[in-house]
């Protein structure tokens, strides 16, 4: 969207949006404040920018307040590859369109690569700050699968579990969508310069501050916002019960996205918080595998009916009901047994129909149906 009369050069996002940013870098001490808790930053964040001065600003708001009054307040120059997008470009993701998202975002990789890999399926991989090797190396098996599946990897632009999800989407030449708590621009933690540039080169680091602007402590949880709602699902990889770790699932809750969890050791504060997602009802992954499963859920198979079509007529009715019962889930032999069968007549069916390639013995003692004919 281009601003009338906006210098050669500036961002291209309205004045209204671009004031919006300046004045949120103006308020970073308040607002560093406030990140302690996050729920009330993220409330004091969805205020309008007249109620945000008023709450926060204390003596500044006169000053501030005559700030957003000038027609060129926050208007700059943005350096190579950086264009910026606000609420009232039609082509803004819809996801952040809600009252307690950014109104604007400025993007490295360009906004057209921002709006593309917005409108794909995508997901968030967060954790710990710092992580364990089993964490690392989860968090890279996850995403890698992802990318290469062509899912958009998207993490915050710093934290270990992040970083690492970056590097491994990379490497298989996938597309990441990372989220910066700082302007675009700022010197990364160290050995981040080189990922972000590479991050810039296939995908996009976005940030809703101005270029060249620390966001301190508020920025990264700030960041969350706009994390939870660029992403379908939320895999939280490993993190402890603080509310810093957990935030980002607290928020994709909110936003009524799916949240998603990887099991770890009882013992290692680092799981803490992930087991206690498990509790409280996220779903369990443990690779990539299992989070393609909750982006795309296979379509209720018909098995009595796949099950009928491919046996032989003259299968005798205890064989097709066993063979049955394994179709509907019930593949073990003391699944059987409650359903009404004896233990050595379950154990004789089992393998009468795994003789006959009817049945194949999978993990854990389970029986599952083979050789039948799509559904």
């Amino acid at each position: 969207m281009n601003t009338p009369g906006a210098r050669p050069g500036a961002a291209t996002a309205c004045r209204r949006c671009l004031r919006r940013s300046w004045l949120l870098a103006e308020l970073s001490g308040p607002l560093d404040f406030l990140a302690r808790d996050r729920a009330r930053l993220h409330d004091v964040l969805a205020l309008d920018d007249e109620e945000l001065v008023a709450a926060v600003a204390g003596r500044r708001r006169g000053e501030l307040g005559a700030g957003l009054r000038r027609s060129d307040a926050g208007e700059r120059h943005l350096p190579s590859r950086v264009e910026a997008l606000c609420a009232h470009d039609p082509t803004y993701p819809r996801q952040l369109l809600d009252v307690g998202a950014p109104r604007m975002l400025y993007a490295l990789g360009g906004a057209a690569r921002l709006v593309k890999l917005a409108a794909a399926p995508a997901v968030l991989i967060a954790g710990s700050g710092r992580a364990s090797d089993y964490g690392l190396e989860t968090a890279r098996s996850i995403a890698r699968g992802l990318a290469v599946a062509g899912i958009t990897v998207v993490s915050a632009a710093r934290g270990e579990i992040a970083l690492a999800a970056q590097t491994a989407a990379l490497e298989v030449r996938g597309r990441t969508l990372a989220v910066s708590g700082s302007g675009l621009g700022v010197q990364p933690p160290a050995g981040g310069g080189a990922l972000s540039e590479r991050v810039a080169r296939r995908g996009c680091i976005v940030s809703e501050l101005p270029c060249g602007r620390p966001g301190r402590l508020w920025g990264a949880a700030a960041g969350e916002r706009t994390l939870a709602r660029l992403s379908g699902l939320t895999v939280i990889v490993e993190a402890g019960e603080g509310q810093r770790e957990l935030s980002p699932a607290r928020l994709a809750r909110g936003l009524g996205r799916t949240v998603a969890a990887v099991p770890g050791r009882v013992t290692s504060p680092l799981s803490a918080g992930t087991n206690a997602l498990l509790m409280d009802g996220a779903c369990l992954v443990r690779g990539p595998e299992d989070v393609l499963e909750l982006l795309h859920p296979p379509s209720p198979r018909p098995a009595n009916k796949r099950i009928d079509n491919a046996l032989d007529p003259g299968l005798s009715s205890r064989l097709r009901s066993t063979l049955r019962h394994v179709g509907t889930g019930r593949d073990t032999p003391q699944k059987l047994m409650a359903v009404g069968m004896d233990l050595d007549d379950a154990l004789l069916a089992l393998s009468e129909l795994e003789l006959m390639g009817l049945l194949a013995r999978g993990d854990g003692g389970r029986y599952v149906p083979r050789g039948l004919p799509p559904g």
